[in-house]
């Protein structure tokens, strides 16, 4: 018995000792995974930075491509490259061009739905630690895309202002570079895409001097379902709500943004070395490179005319055109403008049988006149076009009757102000009163128009008119239609039709059928010599194991 608890005991303390080797071996075990996962933690922390690291030199490039875009309108030359140093890692990037100039359509963002002409960069960054072996590449392909300026039905570089009386119905993307500031008397009826670098509000721009009117403004939201952006409670939702993200978000579907959402600025390449109003001011013997008085191929400077010969030398060809009625001179009165207009009028009849019809589209006009004479442009007989036709003016420039409504060609207008005159308006009457200025029963306009106006609340000015009255009025047109297709874009301040805004003895309102004109979208259709505007879209981001460039870089 005494040998058997002997031998007892001598297995327990076996198995005491086993259990505890297993012990030690699964602590060991045990020690040994924590090391690993802590070298592993390490390691891919390490990876993760180098990561961003590799992130930092792409940004880097975007960075300095994009600002070289904003600032020239060109791609900086040469691309860029060079190395960055962060902590613990150096960066290596470079940017290539990576394909051709090509027509894109874009289906992101506030631009989906817009096309121009694109060419892609790709950016290779590579991190690599200097004190590991660890090494991570990116690659960020971008496109810098130019979009015709006419494909928006609206465009204002400055603050835009929408408050019509009778009822107004906008359809195509509306966008403003500043403020957009919406309301209506009797109603106002938004599309499509609305979209504001500043705030969007309900109301009027502080010093305007207007009442509020009490008309409803709705904006369809992705569905094609009009939302009121009058809340049940009474109030609106705009850029003022605390929420106005979140609750803009769920009741357009994003078809309502500004700044709060992110949109930019749409930078404008229409001018290479100053404003945008150098297109249309004078070539100065060539020291404004962005006049279109270099890009016509008929140009009338002080009512002589200069017609470009194939070999682009200029050849005087006034007494022709005087003598065929293509261009006369003609002087009736501005009430708004508070003057007496000197305009060269151009006959679009009698200019379409000339032999001095433009090859490349363009006219250009300047005139300058004595005194507190306003020269201008005016267009008559112009319901049917020859072809596609843009008409440049340094002045102000006024369409007489029908414009292109017959047999529609793609046309523009690019001027200091623009003004709409019906097909009743008779300059003798020009300084009568205002039941003496009636329009007619309908006036037809097909064309797109870029053109300067007033500033609401500075130099002394109180509400512009609004993009009601972008278009100018010099008649009594209640109950009377203007129909209008085609795009609107105010980029600068009128420097020669400055008369504030006046409503009731200068004009009264039209019934607007006014649309935008969808043959736009098609690049075929474009006036010519649209401008662009330019942006920049960053299109795919990748990881990669190496860091070659894409096929096609250069």
């Amino acid at each position: 018995m005494r040998g058997l608890i002997r031998n007892e005991r001598g297995f327990v303390i076996i198995t005491c000792l086993a259990i505890l080797l297993m012990l030690g071996i699964i602590g060991a075990a045990a020690v040994m995974k924590s090391a690993d996962d802590v070298a592993i933690s390490g390691s891919q922390v390490r990876d993760v930075n180098a990561l961003y690291a590799a992130e930092s030199g792409a940004e880097l490039a975007y960075t300095y491509f994009r600002n070289s875009i904003d600032s020239t309108n060109y791609p900086p030359n040469p691309l860029p490259s060079g190395t960055l140093a962060m902590e613990n890692y150096n960066v290596t990037y470079r940017m290539a061009q990576f394909d051709t100039t090509k027509q894109t359509n874009m289906t992101q963002g506030m631009y989906r739905g817009l096309y121009g002409l694109g060419n892609q960069y790709d950016v290779i960054s590579t991190a690599v630690s200097s004190s590991t072996p660890i090494t991570n590449t990116i690659s960020l392909r971008m496109e810098k895309v130019l979009v015709p300026l006419f494909q928006f039905a609206v465009f204002y570089e400055p603050d835009m202002e929408i408050h019509p009386g009778p009822f107004m119905k906008l359809n195509g993307r509306v966008h403003a570079n500043g403020n957009l500031w919406l309301g209506s008397h009797n109603g106002l009826d938004i599309e499509s895409f609305l979209s504001a670098a500043g705030t969007i509000r309900h109301g009027r721009k502080p010093g305007s001097g207007q009442t509020l009117g009490t008309g409803s403004v709705r904006i369809k939201d992705n569905d094609g379902t009009y939302q009121d952006m009058k809340n049940p409670d009474g109030t609106w939702l705009d850029n003022a709500d605390a929420e106005w993200v979140d609750e803009s978000l769920e009741r357009w579907d994003g078809q309502v943004q500004d700044k709060d959402h992110g949109i930019n600025e749409l930078y404008l390449p229409v001018s290479v070395s100053g404003e945008p109003i150098d297109l249309i001011n004078s070539s100065g013997g060539g020291s404004n490179p962005d006049s279109y008085e270099l890009k016509a191929g008929l140009k009338i400077i002080n009512g002589t005319a200069y017609f470009r010969q194939p070999d682009n030398t200029w050849t005087d060809v006034t007494a022709a055109m005087i003598a065929d009625g293509s261009i006369s001179n003609k002087t009736f009165y501005d009430g708004r403008e508070q003057k007496n207009v000197s305009a060269l009028e151009i006959d679009i009849s009698k200019l379409n049988a000339s032999a001095y019809w433009p090859t490349n589209g363009m006219v250009y006009t300047s005139q300058t006149v004595g005194g507190v004479t306003q020269p201008a442009t005016r267009l008559v007989n112009g319901s049917t076009l020859k072809a596609g036709l843009t008409v440049v003016s340094e002045n102000p420039l006024y369409t007489k009757g029908d414009y292109n409504s017959v047999a529609k060609k793609p046309a523009a207008v690019i001027c200091d102000a623009f003004n709409v005159l019906s097909n009743n308006w008779d300059d003798t009457k020009s300084t009568l009163g205002i039941n003496d200025r009636v329009a007619s029963n309908t006036t037809t306009i097909n064309l797109s128009f870029i053109t300067g106006n007033t500033t609401t609340g500075e130099d002394g000015q109180a509400y512009n008119g609004g993009l009601e009255n972008l278009p100018r009025f010099l008649e009594n047109w209640t109950g009377k239609t203007l129909t209008f297709r085609g795009s609107m874009v105010d980029l600068w301040e009128s420097q020669q039709a400055d008369g504030a805004w006046t409503y009731g003895s200068v004009y009264t309102a039209p019934n607007r059928d006014w649309g935008f004109d969808t043959d736009l979208l098609d690049p075929n259709k474009l006036p010519p010599g649209t401008p662009m505007v330019n942006i920049v879209v960053k299109k795919q981001w990748a990881q990669l194991n190496a860091a070659p460039l894409a096929a096609g870089g250069q």
